[in-house]
């Protein structure tokens, strides 16, 4: 199982503002700070604490949608009322009179394109922890995560029906009040709605790529296709690029003879001939224009023209083209961003238009005429191009309105006025908000009792055919919730168990024995030893016949370890101090899972400091020992039984530099903490664990970035200066809240059970656990084929509902992510 940490839920925080310019450099002839970063990270500039009203910076570069929670808000659980109402303001936002949620917030709301909700039954955060290893999609897709209030409502009909409060329909638009009958159901409409939107919302996803036969990259038949530089995040304002090709017959089929790519403004930036690598069998010039004369001379190659347009495309670019499809086959070329105008422009029951008619029925213009001999590839690039272009400017309803007639052959009769029905009290359920919008909602799973229309409930038997369901729509609702169940049958039916030896596991990796001590050393004088690492939770003394040892528990993971790494080998009074972790059952697979937690996504930017209080100085024991590294005589005085000083003082020697640690500034602050790790980058937050009553002992620091976090981790010698001690962040941040969700315990349980803990024989059934394992890697599973299926811009939510029960609650957990990327 994962170690996990507690500690009290009033842990203070501090939040920081980033700078939004991180990385600039700091003008020469300034003067320079004391003590400043190394050389190589010179150039970051001190973040400033400029905060808006709702703690966001006024000025934020665009980019996708995002969400962040506030440290102290991890450590604190959330409720159903609260996840629906992050759900609402992602929906509706600041447009629908909605305010941005107090426990988290959403940035660039507009570009949240739907929302989907993973519903899993009996699943409890204790579970997902035992089985942190094998949940690998949960663990690695999602950076927010935050312990969840068991409830025992029905999650899936309580997202749908909760009221929206406050909520101005007036402010939003409502595409279907005046909307002509006849428009509600034109191919256009129902495939892109009414609203305009950018030209992310008609970029094709992977499986509409696949369903029109686009090249992918993996699929079979187009192993030897090369891939373009386009694996960056689109925006609205990416460039568009229209291309078109011509084709010959050869021996092999149809094979490339020509190409042209244009820009965004129409300028042609590539029109080029190229050999077949066959023998022609037909030029096709009636529709090519291609000749035997034309490509005599040519040397050029699919290889060369497959280079210049990799180097032509940015990274970002979107290819435009009408049926891309075959261009791009010919082309042997993988590109993951296109808009296809012959898709934009629909036909019913998928008939296509002719280029040839949209740019005469929408631009006013000719192209491919009789009197040229076959097509001219750049002309039908530029005329794709700018289709699209309209397109986007204008929206799917102007388009439809204007051209209706002569694209569709429809007309659009007025419509008799209906006889004036008493009016009906509008529904601010959040399912009828988003239909009054014209977007729609839905629900997978099994047959429950949903406070949704019968139309849009899809009911199924069993988990595999839930997700095979929802993944073959062709157009996802944007609003979905699907409900797993059925593979946690009798899984979860006692938790207190799964809970007790939760709580037993996190003791013995969280905890390190220490001996053999000095005689008479008392539980306080390992206490004031161990705390140099982090917050000391307990401590027992271990005594034989012969020895004295100790077991220590610290609050935090990385504690634990920067006491093994740092104090181990430790002389004290002439005891030379061995540390090691506990070896049983819940410690098999530790090196893994802490592996696992430093690489996590929680953890990215976050990194674990301790500085040791004066009192830990004062009256810390004589030793000589390793400080991130280094070897340092780090006491300032020895401690004798009972605790007394002998009055001596020492100082260390590191790098050839004297350092007394006695004379370093003791207290652990949010201004000293910002102060000396702003030097490396921009900080984003810091929070001071503490206990009433209590000095913090531990600080954790967020960077704005990985690389500021490297940096800092790099310095370590330089921070053991100011007897700053650090190490990467291993404890998620949302897990100081479990146990304020769980039962409350006093010491002398958890003595006992700790006690017992140690003695445990391994009694559970290996089959069953196996067992166990097997379902959770086949839910962790489907939940990616399930985040892998969404559109980008989506938030998904897993929700594990937790247990509720008249006699105690075990807390669930909430996976939070916007899909950008691939």
């Amino acid at each position: 199982m994962l170690p996990t940490a507690g500690f009290p839920a009033d842990a203070r925080h501090i939040s920081l503002a980033m700078d939004p310019s991180p990385s600039s450099t700091v003008p020469r002839g300034r003067k320079r700070r004391r003590d400043e970063a190394p050389s190589a990270h010179e150039g970051v500039r001190r973040v400033t604490a400029e905060e808006d009203g709702d703690g966001d910076l006024r000025r934020r570069p665009p980019g996708p949608a995002r969400l962040s929670v506030r440290p102290g808000r991890l450590q604190q659980p959330i409720t159903l009322a609260e996840l629906v109402e992050l759900l609402h303001f992602a929906a509706l936002g600041k447009a629908g009179g909605l305010k941005q949620p107090s426990w988290c917030r959403v940035h660039h709301q507009r570009k949240v394109s739907g929302i989907n909700v993973a519903v899993v039954e009996g699943l409890t955060q204790s579970l997902f922890y035992k089985n942190y290893l094998s949940m690998e999609h949960l663990r690695t897709s999602y950076a927010t995560r935050i312990t969840f209030t068991p409830s025992s409502n029905n999650a899936a009909s309580e997202i749908f029906s909760r009221e929206v409060p406050n909520v101005d329909l007036s402010s939003v638009s409502k595409p279907e009040e005046t909307l002509h009958k006849a428009l509600k159901h034109h191919p256009v409409i129902t495939a892109f709605g009414t609203q305009r939107r950018g030209l992310t919302a008609y970029v094709l996803n992977q499986p509409q790529m696949i369903k029109h036969h686009y090249p992918v990259k993996g699929l079979p038949g187009f192993e030897e296709f090369l891939c373009t530089s386009s694996d960056v995040c689109l925006t609205d304002d990416s460039p568009l690029y229209g291309l078109d090709c011509e084709m010959c017959l050869t021996e092999k089929g149809n094979e490339l003879a020509r190409v042209s790519l244009v820009d965004s403004d129409g300028n042609c930036v590539l029109d080029q001939l190229v050999k077949p690598q066959n023998r022609v069998l037909n030029y096709l010039t009636k529709f090519s224009g291609i000749t035997a004369a034309m490509l005599r001379p040519i040397t050029t190659t699919l290889r060369d023209v497959q280079t210049k347009i990799r180097t032509l495309l940015p990274d970002d670019a979107v290819l435009v083209g009408h049926s891309l499809n075959h261009d791009l086959i010919a082309l042997k070329l993988i590109h993951q961003h296109v808009i296809d105008t012959s898709l934009l422009y629909r036909r019913e029951f998928g008939q296509k238009f002719k280029l040839k008619v949209l740019a005469e029925a929408v631009l006013k213009r000719r192209i491919q005429t009789d009197e040229r001999r076959g097509h001219h590839p750049t002309e039908d690039a530029a005329a794709a191009l700018e289709l699209a272009q309209y397109f986007i400017e204008a929206g799917p309803r102007q388009v439809v309105e204007l051209h209706l007639e002569e694209l569709w052959g429809c007309t659009l009769e007025e419509e008799e006025e209906e006889e004036e029905s008493p009016k009906r009290t509008p529904s601010y359920r959040f399912a009828d908000v988003l239909q009054t919008l014209g977007r729609s909602a839905a629900y997978f799973g099994k047959r429950a009792n949903v406070a949704l229309d019968l139309t849009h409930q899809r009911w199924y038997s069993s988990d595999k055919e839930t997700l095979a369901s929802f993944r073959k729509q062709t157009k996802q609702p944007f609003l979905s919730v699907l409900r797993f169940s059925d593979h946690l049958k009798g899984r979860c039916a006692d938790q207190q168990p799964l809970y007790r030896n939760a709580c037993a596991d996190l003791r013995d990796m969280c905890a390190v024995f220490a001996g053999p001590l000095p005689a008479g050393f008392s539980r306080r004088d390992v206490r004031r030893l161990f705390r140099r690492c982090g917050t000391v939770r307990r401590v027992r003394m271990l005594e034989s016949s012969v020895r004295i040892h100790a077991k220590v528990e610290f609050w935090m993971l990385e504690g634990a370890t920067l006491a093994l790494k740092v104090l181990n080998g430790l002389s004290v009074l002439g005891h030379t101090l061995k540390v090691q972790r506990p070896v049983n059952e819940s410690t098999l697979d530790l090196d893994l899972n802490l592996e696992a937690l430093t690489s996590d996504k929680l953890n990215a930017n976050h990194l674990y400091v301790v500085k040791p209080g004066r009192d830990d100085a004062a009256r810390g024991p004589d030793v000589s020992t390793k400080l991130n590294g280094r070897l340092a005589d780090a006491g300032c005085s020895g401690l004798t039984a009972g605790g007394q000083t002998n009055g001596s003082l020492r100082t260390a020697k590191i790098n050839g530099e004297r350092l007394h640690p006695c004379a370093a500034e003791s207290e652990l602050s949010e201004e000293s903490v910002r102060e000396t790790f702003s030097l490396y980058g921009s900080v984003k937050s810091i929070v001071l664990p503490r206990r009433p009553g209590k000095r913090a002992r531990h600080a954790c620091v967020e960077f704005g970035s990985s690389e500021a976090k490297r940096a800092a981790l790099s310095s370590s010698e330089r921070l053991l200066k100011k007897s700053y001690q650090v190490w990467p962040s291993m404890t998620p941040p949302h897990l100081t809240s479990w146990f304020g969700v769980a039962p409350a315990r006093n010491i002398e349980e958890e003595e006992e059970e700790g006690a017992a803990a140690e003695q445990r024989a391994d009694s559970s059934d290996g089959s069953s656990q196996d067992q166990e394992t097997s379902l959770m890697k086949k839910l962790d599973r489907r939940l990616r084929k399930l985040f892998t299926s969404l559109p980008d811009g989506t938030l998904s939510v897993v929700l594990f509902l937790g247990v509720s029960r008249t006699s105690c609650d075990h807390p669930g957990l909430c996976f939070l992510e916007v899909k950008n990327g691939s």
